[in-house]
Order: structure tokens, then sequence, then C-alpha cells
């Protein structure tokens, strides 16, 4: 151990232009490094679920309108363009996976511990800065994770990885309403934001072990000529293409823009929505009604995840959306029990939709995958567009009017799930990696199957590990 060679595979950068074993990683191979990878999924989870509480808290304890509150969300959100598009992007093309899982995480513990003395000063928009800068980490860390899960093993499963792994997303999201109904409500103002200050800074001190974590570990790094060599054996997509002309992922990515500001809208106001529609119902009752709606979210998750199984991702797809449009219509007329078990069925089927555009939006980009999965996680930016929005409606209407909003935007990005559906053009290249047999097939040898594309250079990769290429 700390061996010259040891230092060497823990390397912060990897070159991009050779072909190596890890986009064929075999379901047992890529286990180890996705469950380390979907701890991050649980942790941005959590953070997004303790946001929509700190929403409603904060309308409380600082006396601000639905509108400004939504300035959580936009300066969260705000700045995942900026990660997906801009430092992590290059951080991730110039260096490795690996040094944008590190830098997320630093950035996210900078961000809560920043937030600390703004809220001693009472300083929303102090905080909102701080909400910026952990925006920006978890940003990075979504530019990298929601890729690596999606081609690190065979890509026929890749929907399902990161399904699997987004629904550890959504019981964080589930932990943090929870924590949020006993630490944030129920006490004098300044005993909660006190309160919100411990929270955050454990955030900090686990985040950073976590980031230790991630430099120690035997990492597989993939390549962008891994991925092309992927989307050759597929026959899929236009990789050959310039970047400018992948339009199936423009498409994708505006569909995520519409999608997530719908899903981040409705949770963001659920509690806001609780307390104005149903009778006796207090901002900690409502946290904790928010907690039980996330609980279907992560469960529709798993089960989505179990559907993809048997049934073809982009059907799964197609049909989850579906149904949040028609959920959630009834929620703007309903008042009650009614109008929030709309809610709680909405997401339920909100739950595999975000991960399911993020994988097919991906299919057959080959060399542009890391570029591209950048352009899918700014798509995150329609939650710090769609919030504000429905915010201004509520405080001219009421909450439950402004579930027009999402509404409309789940439409727009219903689009996008009929075209993979309907749309030979799409179709064929998501169904190309649907039934590919890279990873899963076994040689004579018991070996996973694996084609390279030139038989020098993979004589020349013999022997060497995964952690060791490229280097």
């Amino acid at each position: 151990m700390f061996s010259r060679e040891w230092w060497k595979r823990r390397s912060l950068r990897v070159r991009d232009d050779k072909v190596t074993k890890a986009a064929e990683l075999s379901l047992r191979e890529s286990l180890l490094p996705l469950c380390l990878v979907t701890i991050l999924f649980f942790l941005w989870g959590f953070s997004y679920g303790l946001l929509d509480t700190l929403n409603k808290h904060f309308q409380e304890t600082l006396h601000i309108t639905k509108a400004r509150s939504a300035g959580l969300q936009a300066a969260y959100f705000g700045a995942y363009p900026l990660a997906s598009l801009g430092h992590a992007s290059y951080i991730l093309r110039r260096f490795s996976y690996r040094a944008v899982f590190i830098w997320g995480l630093f950035l996210y513990g900078l961000g809560a511990l920043l937030a600390i003395p703004c809220i001693k000063a009472k300083s929303f928009a102090g905080f909102c800065v701080c909400i910026f800068i952990i925006g920006n980490g978890l940003g990075s860390l979504e530019t990298a994770a929601n890729p690596y899960i999606t081609v690190c093993g065979p890509p026929k499963y890749s929907e399902i990885r990161i399904n699997f792994a987004q629904a550890f997303n959504g019981i964080g999201t589930v932990v943090a309403p929870v924590l949020g109904s006993y630490v944030f409500f129920g006490f004098d103002d300044n005993l909660a934001l006190q309160n919100v200050q411990w929270v955050y800074t454990a955030i900090a001190v686990f985040v950073y072990i976590l980031a230790v974590v991630f430099y120690l570990i035997d990492l597989p790094e993939i390549t962008d000529a891994d991925m092309q060599h992927q989307a050759a054996e597929t026959h899929a997509g236009d990789a050959d293409q310039p970047f400018r002309k992948q339009y199936r992922l423009f498409h994708a990515s505006f569909s995520q823009f519409c999608y997530t500001g719908a899903q981040i809208a409705i949770a963001g106001y659920f509690i806001n929505y609780v307390t104005e529609t149903r009778k006796d119902t207090d901002s900690a009752l409502g946290a904790q009604f928010l907690a039980g709606a996330q609980g279907t979210f992560a469960i529709g998750r798993f089960a989505g995840a179990a559907i993809m199984h048997f049934i073809r991702p982009r059907k799964v797809f197609l049909l989850f959306l579906t149904a949040c449009i028609i959920s959630v219509a009834p929620s703007i007329t309903q008042r009650g029990n009614t109008g929030m078990s709309m809610l709680y069925v909405t997401l339920f089927f909100e739950s595999i939709c975000f991960p399911t555009i993020m994988a097919l939006g991906m299919r057959g980009l080959g060399r542009h995958t890391k570029r591209g999965s950048g352009f899918l996680v700014a798509g995150v930016f329609g939650g710090a567009v769609v919030p504000p929005l429905m915010g201004a409606v509520a405080d001219m209407h009421d909450t439950a009017m402004s579930m027009v909003v999402p509404l409309a935007f789940f439409a727009v990005a219903w689009t996008y799930a009929l075209a993979v559906n309907f749309w030979p053009w799409y179709r064929d290249t998501c169904d190309a990696f649907t039934t590919a047999e890279i990873g899963v097939r076994e040689r004579d040898d018991g070996v996973v199957a694996k084609t390279v594309v030139d038989e020098e250079e993979a004589v020349g990769m013999e022997g060497q590990t995964v952690g060791e290429k490229g280097l």
C-alpha cells in the first residue's frame, strides 16, 4: 500500500482516447463502484428534500412571500447549468470521473459550512448564496454520477441501474422532511434556526469524509473512446456526427428542463398546498405528509426499475409521464384529502422520469457522451424557473390553482416520451442498446465477451487492470 503504483491508480487525470475494459464491465465487476456512487444519489436527495422543507420554514421564520422563498430553488437549481456545462464538464472531459466526484463534494461541504454564519445572521440572501455553492457541488456530482451509473456495466440494463440508484435519491427526499418536521418546526424562531446550523455542520463533516473515500477507492474510469466503441458495437446513434447535430440529445435536454421544473415546483409547494387545502394541518404535519409523498416517489423508482425487467424502458417512461399529467390535473380543483391524494399519485409516477430521460438521452452519443450528459443535467435548471412562476401564481390566487403551471410543463416534456416510442429515428436507437449483449455474454473460457476495435491495442492492454488503464 502507498507504493508508487498505488498512487498512480489514484491519479485524477486519465487519457480519454484509449479503449479500455471499463465500458464492458459485467454486472459483478460493476457492483462495487455502482454501490459507492449510489451513496451520492442519497446525498443530493437528502439535500433536495431539505430544501423543500426549508422553503416553508423560511416563509415562517423570516416572514417572506412564497415567490421570494422560491429563491432557494432558484439558487440551488440555477447553479446546475454553471456546473454541468461549465466547471464540472471541463473537469470531467479533461481529468476524470473521480476528480469531479471529489470536486463536487468539496463544493457541497464548503457551501454547508458557509451557511452557518448566514443562518446566524438571519440573512436569507446570504443563505441563498450558500445554497448556490451547494447547488454547484451537487450539480457537479450529478454531471458525473448520472452518466457513470448509466454507462458502468452492461448497456442493456442502464435504465434499470440508474432508476435503482435514483431510488436511493428518493429515500433521501423522505428522510429530510421527516427530520425537518422534528427539528425545524415546533420551536421558537431562534432555536429552529440553530437546529438548521447543526444539520449543515453534520452535512459538511460527512461529505468531506466521503471525498477522502472516493480518492482512496479503485474506481473504473470510462473514456470517450469506450463510449464510441460501444456505440459502434450496437450500430446505434449518430456518434460520428458533430455534437451540434445530436438533435435527440437537445430534445431530451429540453424535456428534462420542463419535467424537472414541474417536479421541483410540486414538491416545493407541497406543504403550502396541504396547509391551505386541508383542515387542521400545520407546517409540521405538512412536512410529514411531504415525507409520505416522497416515500411514494421512492417506491415508484423501485417499482419502475422492476417493471423495466419485463417492459422496455421507453414504454414505461411514456406510461408514467402520461399518468403524471392525468393525476396532477384534479389537484387544481379538488381540496382536502382528495387533492393531496392526487399529488401522492403524481409523485409516484414522477419517480422514473428524470433518470429515464437521462439514460435514453445518452443513447448513441458515443464520444460525445460526457459532453452530452452535461446538457442533460443542465436541464435541471428548470427547477430554478418553474417554482418562481408557480409561486407568483400562488401569491395571486392560491397554491391549488398554481398547479396549472407544472401541468403545462409536464405536457411539454411529454413530447419526448411520444418521440422515443413512436418516431423510428428515436425508437430504434433506444432499442439497439436495450437488446445489446455487451458485458452480458459469456465466452467459452468464462470471461465476459468483449470486442476491441484494434487487436494490437487489445494486446497492449492485456493484463492491465481497470484502475491502471490510460496511465
